[in-house]
């Protein structure tokens, strides 16, 4: 098969590119396969990409930031979307031309805004799966309410954690849409795995509120309070950083916390240390987490939704914690600190467990899910409806519905605020 990935920018960092290569090497192992980039800002990827996989942009910024139509807004991607700035007339018609001229079996969207274009602008003949990345609760009610109307275009929706998943098959009405889990991937390791003797704990992801580094900073300061030869290195770049260095000088931990700054490969990194960490309030999917248990370290993470739940088994290769809990935080990381038969049993444990996030274990649901969306495409097959398809159109109806009363008062309060000005 021929498989082609549509992507925001592959020449900057990020999960979502991280994870779109990951799946590309893999597959291009046994298909032809390439990736389109929408935008381009650089001479070449900063992540490296297998010189199998074929790379090409759509729209080049360092040529064409100020061409007329990117001065524009796009039309096509829709205007809830976060990245909805960076889109624009411009961008719009060379997508559209790509879709109209693509000869893969299947082409991939990576996000909300790109899967709407392919599913209203991709020809019928081609299958059309789009990935979901970032959970449907965490998008707004208008781009929920966009995302109904067309993502009843695409042949295969994918979201990363079963929970995303049924939150999908629940509050939207997609009638003929196979929604299916496809977990990100994480290349298999090349470096000898932690032997958990080193005395550091290692965070990685971008500095940003949501990942809440600074609650994992002060649950931190417990640990150096009773083990002050320990050390928590954080991996990562972004807008908290100024605010995380004044809190680690506050509490005084400028010889036990350390912002490493960013890093590529992790691998490295992760296998230096004992202990990975994550805080976040909310993670769609924890590839940071698969990355260190890969690494042999077992994860203390919080119970955010959705992914750190379906990765970590809690007390088998690592420990969950509520959500917010800075002591519950460092309690969960002291007892790893304390223990170091638990902490090597937990990290031999969680490189066993994290082998299903293999990119071979992954592309073989990707596979399978093309292969049986393409046979059914040139069958012309569609899902038929049962019980289960009737009480989705029914609870759908009603998410639907909410969301659509959200947007008309959120409007209205729009209307009222700009007729006060």
């Amino acid at each position: 098969m021929k498989i082609s990935f549509l992507i925001h920018n592959a020449y900057g960092i990020g999960g979502t590119i991280a994870t779109t290569f990951n799946l590309a090497q893999a597959l291009a192992e046994r298909h032809e396969v390439e990736i389109v980039s929408v935008l381009r800002h650089r001479e070449r990827p900063q992540l490296v990409l297998d010189p199998k996989v074929s790379l090409r942009a759509l729209v080049d910024l360092r040529h064409e930031k100020e061409h007329p139509l990117h001065l524009r807004p796009a039309r096509v991607f829709p205007a809830a979307e976060y990245r909805h700035r960076q889109y624009s007339e411009l961008t719009d018609e060379r997508i559209g031309r790509y879709l109209e001229s693509v000869d893969a079996d299947a082409v991939i969207g990576t996000r909300p805004g790109l899967n709407v274009h392919l599913a209203l602008q991709a020809p019928r003949r081609v299958v059309r799966v789009g990935q979901e990345h970032l959970a449907l609760d965490r998008h707004s009610p208008r781009l929920r309410t966009a995302l109904r109307r067309a993502y009843r275009g695409l042949d295969v929706l994918t979201t990363v954690t079963e929970a995303d998943a049924a939150a999908y098959r629940r509050k939207m009405w997609l009638p003929g849409v196979r929604v299916q889990v496809l977990p990100n991937s994480v290349p298999d390791p090349v470096l000898p795995a932690s032997d958990g003797t080193a005395k550091v704990v290692v965070a990685a992801g971008r500095l940003v509120a949501g990942k809440r580094y600074d609650l994992l900073i002060e649950a931190f300061a417990l640990v150096a309070a009773e083990h002050p030869d320990w050390r928590l290195r954080i991996y990562g770049t972004g807008e908290e950083r100024g605010r995380l260095r004044r809190l680690i000088e506050s509490l005084g931990l400028y010889d036990n916390v350390f912002l490493m700054g960013a890093a590529a490969p992790l691998e490295a990194e992760w296998v230096k240390g004992s202990i990975g960490a994550a805080a976040s309030d909310f993670e769609s999917f924890g590839m940071t987490i698969v990355e260190a248990m890969r690494c042999g370290l077992p994860m203390v993470s919080t119970d955010c939704p959705h992914g750190p739940g379906e990765i970590i088994e809690d007390g088998a290769d690592g420990r969950l914690v509520p959500v917010g809990d800075r002591d519950a935080l460092g309690a969960a990381l002291l007892e790893l600190v304390r223990d170091d038969g638990l902490r090597r049993r937990m990290g031999r444990t969680a490189m066993e467990n994290a082998r299903r996030f293999a990119p071979a274990a992954v592309v073989r649901q990707a596979e399978d899910l093309i292969e049986e969306a393409v046979s059914a495409r040139a069958s012309g097959r569609r899902p038929a409806r049962d019980r289960a398809r009737i009480r989705s159109a029914l609870t759908g109806g009603g998410f639907a519905a909410q969301d659509a009363a959200r947007v008309l008062r959120s409007s209205a309060l729009g209307t009222v605020r700009r007729g006060r000005r």
